[in-house]
């Protein structure tokens, strides 16, 4: 058995009790302590909790319990001071004459050094500080393929320690408290805590990131374009003002799903202006590995060796699949080279009729095979996207993401679209030194006017909704 000590740090009693503690496990060779110290503010909760936990009743400092380690069940209590000192003389006649002004001295250094190790954790866990992730809409099947890929080291590297926090309606605690539990038996050693949130006003405390889950269920059959608009509104209303209050100043917010994947980053900027809008993306990869995935089935190769296909525009709504500087690596062709020797795409698919009907065709197909997509492919994307921006994207490769437009391309400005960008540190810029021909620029121009129509209308909803909000 193990006997327990625990008292108030500036109690004399308990120094009385500890320094009999410490001479019977010193002389004695089958009598072991550990101490636990609390702090004078603490003490009184601590004690009303560990009573109520064991079913017992004590009210004084210091509280004495031999735990019994070989048979399993609760502590056996001792009680306070004057029980272990009889303790100590009954079974190994033993007292403590120590006196009150030695007990009161030992006290006070029993404070300070308490006070001095509580001051060392704190430096100790400053220093290691986990990565806030919120992710919104927590309960989709997204969410819950997202978080082995965040906690397993991949993303961030593994010397970032991360800290998750689900959101979602109270319709949901419980399907969130499944997931926590499940996230917590798996042992990730970089999750240092895993939570579920139902508050809404509560949300985005110190985040770092906060990924944005929410979708609505499109059927233009039920309800027109404007009310899903206004849905996306209200979401992205509720959200910035929280983000911007509650998250840290340098936020990243990554907007995903399966609908209005841009407007939902152009609202959360527009409500929230303090966000950095560089800071806000949309996730267009899962596009992007769709339609590798498509290429490499028709060329009969791996996947993986399908490079810089780009995505432009509305990720989850009209896009355009740009081939014009897509690469092959390790393809089975007449000509080899190393591994870093590549192909033009276009130069090896010689049925030109593929190219310009079947493709076009397959964004149908592509938009389905998306769309029906259960989680693992959003939350790869998401975590790739997330691991180039903070780790860096391969030097010479393009990446499609959703930012803000500042003109480049001859795009409009101020709406969220899919465009090629290289990461790195934090940042994302533009590869606008790549050479866009006079068909694709056209299609840009059909595509940037959609964006700016549905921009517009959600301006009117925000107009008809709050007019003071609009100006």
């Amino acid at each position: 058995a193990v006997a327990m000590f625990t008292g108030k740090a500036n109690c004399p009693y308990y120094a009385k009790a500890e320094l009999l503690a410490d001479y019977l496990q010193t002389n004695l060779p089958n009598f072991r302590v550990h101490k636990i110290t609390q702090h004078p503010d603490k003490w009184e909760q601590w004690l009303h909790d560990i009573c109520e936990t064991n079913g017992w009743e004590h009210r004084q400092c210091p509280i004495i319990w031999r735990e019994l380690l070989d048979r399993g069940g609760k502590g056996q209590l001792l009680g306070g001071l004057n029980e272990f000192l009889e303790y100590a003389q009954k079974y190994y006649g033993i007292t403590s004459m120590m006196l009150s002004e030695e007990m009161l001295a030992i006290a006070e250094e029993n404070l300070q050094a308490h006070l001095e190790i509580v001051k060392e954790d704190e430096e100790i866990k400053s220093l290691i500080k986990p990565m806030q992730i919120w992710i919104t809409s927590a309960s989709v099947p997204i969410c819950y393929h997202l978080i082995p890929l965040l906690a397993s080291g991949e993303v961030f590297g593994m010397t970032t320690e991360i800290s998750i926090h689900l959101l979602d309606t109270e319709q949901f605690k419980e399907m969130l408290c499944s997931i926590v539990m499940e996230a917590e038996d798996m042992a990730f050693p970089l999750l240092r805590s895993i939570s579920e949130h139902t508050k809404t006003d509560q949300a985005f405390i110190d985040a770092d990131i906060i990924i944005v889950l929410d979708d609505v269920l499109l059927n233009l059959e039920v309800q027109s374009l404007e009310n899903y608009i206004r849905e996306v509104n209200e979401i992205c209303q509720v959200y910035a003002p929280f983000i911007e209050k509650n998250a840290k100043s340098e936020v990243k917010v990554i907007s995903s799903g399966n609908t209005f994947a841009n407007l939902k980053a152009t609202m959360l900027r527009m409500y929230g202006p303090s966000i950095r809008p560089e800071n806000i993306i949309a996730i267009s990869t899962s596009w992007e590995s769709a339609a590798k995935a498509m290429l490499a089935r028709k060329l009969n190769m791996n996947t993986a060796g399908v490079k810089d296909v780009i995505v432009w525009g509305n990720i989850t709504g009209s896009n355009y699949i740009d081939l014009s500087h897509a690469k092959l690596y390790g393809y089975d062709c007449a000509i080899r080279g190393p591994p870093n020797f590549q192909r033009p795409l276009l130069n090896m698919i010689y049925d030109s009729e593929w190219i310009h009907s079947e493709l076009v065709s397959a964004q149908s197909t592509l938009s389905s095979r998306v769309s029906r997509c259960k989680g693992m492919l959003p939350a790869h994307a998401i975590a790739t996207v997330l691991r180039y921006w903070y780790r860096g994207s391969p030097s010479e490769e393009i990446i499609s993401v959703g930012i803000l437009s500042e003109g480049q391309f001859c795009i409009p400005e101020g709406i969220i679209f899919s465009m090629p960008v290289r990461l790195q540190n934090g940042n994302w810029e533009a590869m606008t030194e790549l050479e866009i021909n006079e068909t694709t620029q056209k299609v840009l121009g059909r595509l940037a006017h959609e964006l700016v129509q549905e921009k517009l209308v959600a301006l009117k909803e925000i107009n008809e909704m709050h007019p003071y909000e609009a100006e």
